[in-house]
Protein backbone atom coordinates (compact mmCIF):
# COMPACT_ATOMS: atom_id res chain seq x y z
CA UNK A 1 0.00 0.00 0.00
CA UNK A 2 1.96 2.28 1.25
CA UNK A 3 4.15 4.44 4.03
CA UNK A 4 2.12 7.24 4.90
CA UNK A 5 3.60 10.47 6.41
CA UNK A 6 0.61 12.89 5.50
CA UNK A 7 -1.24 14.02 8.04
CA UNK A 8 -4.36 14.33 6.88
CA UNK A 9 -4.45 10.77 5.22
CA UNK A 10 -3.64 9.60 8.55
CA UNK A 11 -5.68 11.23 10.22
CA UNK A 12 -8.44 9.80 7.96
CA UNK A 13 -7.38 6.01 9.26
CA UNK A 14 -7.58 6.92 12.60
CA UNK A 15 -11.36 8.28 12.29
CA UNK A 16 -12.16 5.10 9.76
CA UNK A 17 -10.79 3.14 12.46
CA UNK A 18 -12.80 4.90 15.45
CA UNK A 19 -16.21 4.25 13.28
CA UNK A 20 -15.25 1.19 13.10
CA UNK A 21 -14.81 0.16 17.16
CA UNK A 22 -10.82 -1.00 16.16
CA UNK A 23 -7.96 0.80 18.50
CA UNK A 24 -4.85 1.04 16.28
CA UNK A 25 -1.47 -0.97 17.13
CA UNK A 26 1.08 0.85 17.96
CA UNK A 27 4.15 -1.13 18.03
CA UNK A 28 7.44 0.02 18.82
CA UNK A 29 10.59 -1.20 17.30
CA UNK A 30 14.72 -0.50 18.63
CA UNK A 31 15.62 -3.55 15.49
CA UNK A 32 15.36 -3.65 11.49
CA UNK A 33 14.13 -6.90 12.50
CA UNK A 34 11.60 -5.63 14.92
CA UNK A 35 10.43 -2.89 11.92
CA UNK A 36 9.49 -6.39 9.93
CA UNK A 37 8.11 -8.18 12.71
CA UNK A 38 5.27 -5.55 13.03
CA UNK A 39 4.75 -5.44 9.01
CA UNK A 40 4.43 -9.20 8.97
CA UNK A 41 2.27 -9.49 11.44
CA UNK A 42 -0.10 -6.24 10.18
CA UNK A 43 0.17 -8.67 6.69
CA UNK A 44 -0.71 -11.90 8.04
CA UNK A 45 -4.41 -10.69 9.59
CA UNK A 46 -4.45 -8.91 6.70
CA UNK A 47 -4.28 -11.54 4.42
CA UNK A 48 -6.00 -13.87 6.87
CA UNK A 49 -9.26 -11.92 7.33
CA UNK A 50 -9.61 -10.19 3.84
CA UNK A 51 -8.22 -6.78 4.69
CA UNK A 52 -6.53 -4.41 1.96
CA UNK A 53 -4.53 -1.42 2.95
CA UNK A 54 -4.12 -2.63 6.79
CA UNK A 55 -3.14 0.43 9.44
CA UNK A 56 0.05 -0.02 11.89
CA UNK A 57 2.29 2.70 13.45
CA UNK A 58 5.79 1.92 13.57
CA UNK A 59 7.28 3.97 16.35
CA UNK A 60 10.85 4.64 18.30
CA UNK A 61 11.66 6.47 21.07
CA UNK A 62 14.96 8.70 20.37
CA UNK A 63 16.83 9.93 23.90
CA UNK A 64 13.55 9.08 26.23
CA UNK A 65 15.16 8.45 29.93
CA UNK A 66 13.54 4.57 30.07
CA UNK A 67 14.29 3.47 26.56
CA UNK A 68 16.51 5.55 23.68
CA UNK A 69 15.70 2.68 21.06
CA UNK A 70 17.05 4.56 18.21
CA UNK A 71 20.23 4.51 19.53
CA UNK A 72 19.91 0.74 19.52
CA UNK A 73 19.16 0.60 15.65
CA UNK A 74 23.53 0.39 15.04
CA UNK A 75 26.28 -0.86 16.29
CA UNK A 76 27.21 2.75 16.17
CA UNK A 77 24.47 3.93 18.70
CA UNK A 78 24.07 7.22 16.92
CA UNK A 79 20.40 7.86 17.11
CA UNK A 80 20.43 10.28 14.65
CA UNK A 81 21.01 7.37 12.21
CA UNK A 82 18.83 4.91 13.61
CA UNK A 83 15.79 7.29 13.26
CA UNK A 84 16.46 7.89 9.92
CA UNK A 85 17.98 4.39 9.07
CA UNK A 86 15.06 2.74 11.11
CA UNK A 87 12.00 4.80 9.07
CA UNK A 88 13.34 4.49 5.45
CA UNK A 89 13.96 0.65 6.06
CA UNK A 90 10.12 0.62 7.00
CA UNK A 91 9.37 2.88 3.94
CA UNK A 92 11.04 0.20 1.50
CA UNK A 93 9.07 -2.69 2.93
CA UNK A 94 6.31 -1.15 2.55
CA UNK A 95 6.11 0.82 -0.18
CA UNK A 96 6.74 0.49 -4.42
CA UNK A 97 6.73 -2.13 -7.32
CA UNK A 98 7.22 -5.86 -5.14
CA UNK A 99 7.15 -4.43 -1.41
CA UNK A 100 7.05 -7.53 0.49
CA UNK A 101 4.25 -5.70 2.69
CA UNK A 102 2.56 -3.95 0.26
CA UNK A 103 -1.07 -4.90 1.71
CA UNK A 104 0.18 -2.85 4.82
CA UNK A 105 -0.71 1.18 5.43
CA UNK A 106 2.28 1.90 7.90
CA UNK A 107 2.75 4.95 9.69
CA UNK A 108 5.47 6.21 11.63
CA UNK A 109 5.70 7.77 15.31
CA UNK A 110 8.59 9.63 17.20
CA UNK A 111 7.66 8.69 20.62
CA UNK A 112 8.32 10.15 24.40
CA UNK A 113 10.25 12.65 22.60
CA UNK A 114 11.09 15.50 25.54
CA UNK A 115 10.89 19.29 24.36
CA UNK A 116 14.39 20.12 24.64
CA UNK A 117 16.45 16.69 24.76
CA UNK A 118 14.84 15.32 21.43
CA UNK A 119 14.44 18.95 19.81
CA UNK A 120 16.36 17.37 16.64
CA UNK A 121 13.82 14.76 16.36
CA UNK A 122 11.11 16.35 17.07
CA UNK A 123 12.02 19.08 14.55
CA UNK A 124 14.29 17.53 11.56
CA UNK A 125 12.39 14.72 10.90
CA UNK A 126 8.94 15.74 9.21
CA UNK A 127 9.79 13.73 6.59
CA UNK A 128 9.59 10.46 7.92
CA UNK A 129 7.12 10.68 10.90
CA UNK A 130 3.14 10.86 10.70
CA UNK A 131 2.75 11.45 14.28
CA UNK A 132 4.96 12.97 17.09
CA UNK A 133 4.21 12.38 20.92
CA UNK A 134 5.29 15.45 22.58
CA UNK A 135 5.71 14.64 25.83
CA UNK A 136 5.90 17.17 28.80
CA UNK A 137 5.07 15.24 31.00
CA UNK A 138 8.56 15.63 32.93
CA UNK A 139 7.85 19.74 33.45
CA UNK A 140 5.01 21.86 35.69
CA UNK A 141 1.50 21.65 34.02
CA UNK A 142 1.96 25.48 33.04
CA UNK A 143 5.31 24.96 30.95
CA UNK A 144 3.80 21.40 29.72
CA UNK A 145 1.03 23.40 28.41
CA UNK A 146 2.86 26.09 26.70
CA UNK A 147 5.09 24.34 25.34
CA UNK A 148 3.02 21.89 23.27
CA UNK A 149 0.91 24.36 22.53
CA UNK A 150 4.42 26.22 20.73
CA UNK A 151 5.03 22.93 19.29
CA UNK A 152 1.17 22.99 17.84
CA UNK A 153 1.62 26.08 16.16
CA UNK A 154 4.86 24.99 14.26
CA UNK A 155 4.47 21.32 13.43
CA UNK A 156 0.72 20.54 14.35
CA UNK A 157 0.26 20.78 10.26
CA UNK A 158 2.83 18.28 9.77
CA UNK A 159 2.12 15.72 12.04
CA UNK A 160 -0.43 14.22 14.10
CA UNK A 161 0.35 15.44 17.56
CA UNK A 162 -0.12 13.25 21.08
CA UNK A 163 0.13 15.33 24.32
CA UNK A 164 0.41 14.04 27.83
CA UNK A 165 -0.59 16.21 31.13
CA UNK A 166 1.29 14.05 33.86
CA UNK A 167 3.75 11.47 34.50
CA UNK A 168 3.32 7.54 33.90
CA UNK A 169 4.10 4.85 35.61
CA UNK A 170 7.23 3.03 34.98
CA UNK A 171 9.78 0.67 36.34
CA UNK A 172 10.87 2.36 39.90
CA UNK A 173 8.66 5.35 38.65
CA UNK A 174 5.50 6.14 40.14
CA UNK A 175 2.82 7.70 37.94
CA UNK A 176 1.19 10.79 38.95
CA UNK A 177 -2.20 10.81 40.26
CA UNK A 178 -4.39 13.93 40.27
CA UNK A 179 -7.59 13.89 41.98
CA UNK A 180 -8.63 16.22 38.76
CA UNK A 181 -7.30 14.24 36.06
CA UNK A 182 -10.49 14.47 34.25
CA UNK A 183 -10.84 18.63 34.30
CA UNK A 184 -7.06 18.70 33.61
CA UNK A 185 -7.38 16.49 30.72
CA UNK A 186 -10.25 18.88 29.41
CA UNK A 187 -8.08 21.93 30.17
CA UNK A 188 -4.69 20.48 28.28
CA UNK A 189 -6.22 19.52 25.20
CA UNK A 190 -8.68 22.74 24.77
CA UNK A 191 -5.55 24.72 25.52
CA UNK A 192 -3.01 23.15 23.18
CA UNK A 193 -5.12 21.66 20.62
CA UNK A 194 -3.07 18.13 20.24
CA UNK A 195 -5.01 15.53 18.45
CA UNK A 196 -4.14 11.99 20.96
CA UNK A 197 -3.87 12.39 24.25
CA UNK A 198 -1.84 9.85 26.29
CA UNK A 199 -3.72 9.10 29.64
CA UNK A 200 -2.75 6.97 32.48
CA UNK A 201 -5.67 4.58 32.66
CA UNK A 202 -3.62 2.17 35.31
CA UNK A 203 -1.06 0.62 33.24
CA UNK A 204 2.64 0.46 33.67
CA UNK A 205 5.30 1.40 30.98
CA UNK A 206 8.07 -1.26 30.53
CA UNK A 207 6.85 -3.96 33.08
CA UNK A 208 8.38 -7.23 33.96
CA UNK A 209 4.65 -8.60 34.88
CA UNK A 210 1.35 -8.63 33.23
CA UNK A 211 -0.89 -7.90 36.27
CA UNK A 212 -2.20 -4.53 35.43
CA UNK A 213 -5.63 -3.35 35.82
CA UNK A 214 -7.18 -0.97 33.09
CA UNK A 215 -9.18 2.05 34.12
CA UNK A 216 -11.91 1.67 31.81
CA UNK A 217 -14.20 3.74 33.68
CA UNK A 218 -11.57 6.24 33.72
CA UNK A 219 -10.99 6.24 29.93
CA UNK A 220 -15.04 6.49 29.39
CA UNK A 221 -14.92 9.52 31.70
CA UNK A 222 -12.11 11.02 29.43
CA UNK A 223 -13.91 10.70 26.35
CA UNK A 224 -17.40 11.79 27.23
CA UNK A 225 -15.50 14.95 28.61
CA UNK A 226 -13.29 15.39 25.79
CA UNK A 227 -16.47 14.58 23.80
CA UNK A 228 -14.44 12.59 20.73
CA UNK A 229 -11.84 9.03 20.70
CA UNK A 230 -8.79 10.82 21.49
CA UNK A 231 -6.75 8.48 24.06
CA UNK A 232 -4.08 6.30 23.29
CA UNK A 233 -2.80 3.68 25.88
CA UNK A 234 0.70 3.17 26.73
CA UNK A 235 2.28 -0.13 29.07
CA UNK A 236 -0.15 -2.52 27.36
CA UNK A 237 2.46 -4.84 27.84
CA UNK A 238 1.54 -4.76 31.24
CA UNK A 239 -1.69 -6.53 30.61
CA UNK A 240 -2.51 -10.26 29.73
CA UNK A 241 -3.83 -10.71 26.28
CA UNK A 242 -6.93 -12.10 27.08
CA UNK A 243 -7.89 -8.54 28.92
CA UNK A 244 -6.43 -6.63 25.36
CA UNK A 245 -9.82 -5.97 24.03
CA UNK A 246 -13.17 -3.61 24.14
CA UNK A 247 -10.63 -0.25 24.04
CA UNK A 248 -11.98 1.50 21.16
CA UNK A 249 -15.44 1.52 22.71
CA UNK A 250 -14.36 3.61 25.92
CA UNK A 251 -12.19 5.72 23.25
CA UNK A 252 -9.03 4.23 23.09
CA UNK A 253 -7.65 5.48 19.33
CA UNK A 254 -4.51 3.47 19.84
CA UNK A 255 -2.52 1.77 22.02
CA UNK A 256 1.28 1.44 22.71
CA UNK A 257 3.20 -1.94 22.86
CA UNK A 258 6.92 -3.20 22.88
CA UNK A 259 8.32 -4.75 25.93
CA UNK A 260 6.47 -7.78 26.20
CA UNK A 261 6.63 -8.39 22.62
CA UNK A 262 10.68 -8.31 22.38
CA UNK A 263 10.90 -10.17 25.50
CA UNK A 264 8.70 -13.18 24.62
CA UNK A 265 10.24 -13.13 21.40
CA UNK A 266 13.41 -13.14 22.50
CA UNK A 267 13.29 -15.54 24.99
CA UNK A 268 11.44 -17.95 22.09
CA UNK A 269 14.76 -17.48 19.92
CA UNK A 270 16.91 -17.99 22.91
CA UNK A 271 15.43 -21.38 23.10
CA UNK A 272 15.96 -22.38 19.80
CA UNK A 273 19.32 -21.34 20.09
CA UNK A 274 19.39 -23.86 22.53
CA UNK A 275 18.22 -26.29 20.85
CA UNK A 276 21.09 -25.58 17.91
CA UNK A 277 24.15 -25.80 19.85
CA UNK A 278 25.11 -28.96 19.16
CA UNK A 279 25.47 -28.23 15.46
CA UNK A 280 27.00 -24.44 16.04
CA UNK A 281 29.75 -26.46 18.42
CA UNK A 282 30.24 -28.59 14.96
CA UNK A 283 30.32 -25.39 13.27
CA UNK A 284 27.24 -25.65 11.12
CA UNK A 285 26.71 -22.61 9.37
CA UNK A 286 23.21 -22.16 9.09
CA UNK A 287 22.77 -23.08 12.57
CA UNK A 288 25.79 -20.33 13.69
CA UNK A 289 25.06 -17.52 11.65
CA UNK A 290 22.99 -14.79 13.34
CA UNK A 291 19.52 -14.75 10.79
CA UNK A 292 18.70 -18.47 12.31
CA UNK A 293 18.55 -16.40 15.54
CA UNK A 294 17.24 -13.10 14.38
CA UNK A 295 14.30 -14.74 11.92
CA UNK A 296 13.03 -16.92 15.16
CA UNK A 297 12.60 -13.36 16.64
CA UNK A 298 10.63 -12.07 13.87
CA UNK A 299 8.70 -15.15 13.36
CA UNK A 300 7.19 -15.34 17.56
CA UNK A 301 7.24 -11.43 17.70
CA UNK A 302 4.66 -11.42 14.93
CA UNK A 303 2.97 -14.24 16.14
CA UNK A 304 2.60 -12.07 19.27
CA UNK A 305 1.20 -9.28 17.56
CA UNK A 306 -1.11 -10.83 15.26
CA UNK A 307 -2.98 -11.64 18.36
CA UNK A 308 -3.22 -8.15 19.93
CA UNK A 309 -4.32 -7.01 16.70
CA UNK A 310 -7.38 -9.40 17.19
CA UNK A 311 -7.97 -7.95 20.58
CA UNK A 312 -8.12 -4.56 19.24
CA UNK A 313 -10.88 -5.22 16.89
CA UNK A 314 -9.24 -5.70 13.81
CA UNK A 315 -11.52 -8.10 11.93
CA UNK A 316 -13.82 -4.86 11.49
CA UNK A 317 -11.24 -3.33 9.31
CA UNK A 318 -12.99 -5.79 6.77
CA UNK A 319 -16.76 -5.08 6.95
CA UNK A 320 -17.82 -2.62 3.99
CA UNK A 321 -15.25 -3.82 1.62
CA UNK A 322 -11.83 -1.57 1.38
CA UNK A 323 -12.64 0.98 4.22
CA UNK A 324 -9.73 3.36 2.36
CA UNK A 325 -11.72 4.06 -0.85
Amino acid sequence: MAFITDRDEAKRIFDEAAERDVSVALFCTGSFWNTEAILLAASRFAERHGIENIPVVVAMTSLYTHMKQAKRFTYSGDERIGLRAGFEHCRLLCEGPGAPYGNVAAMTHLDHADPVRDRWALTENMDLLTSVMFDGQEYPYAENVEMTREYMREYGGQALVEGIIEGLAAPGKEGKKSDDYVEKAVDFVSKTGVDFLVADLGTEQQSAGTGALYLGDRARALTEALGRRMLVLHGVSSMKNEDIRGFAADGVIRINMWTRIVRESGQYAAKRLVERAALIEKGDFEAAEATAYINDNICEAARVMEAIMGGLGYANFAKKGNYME
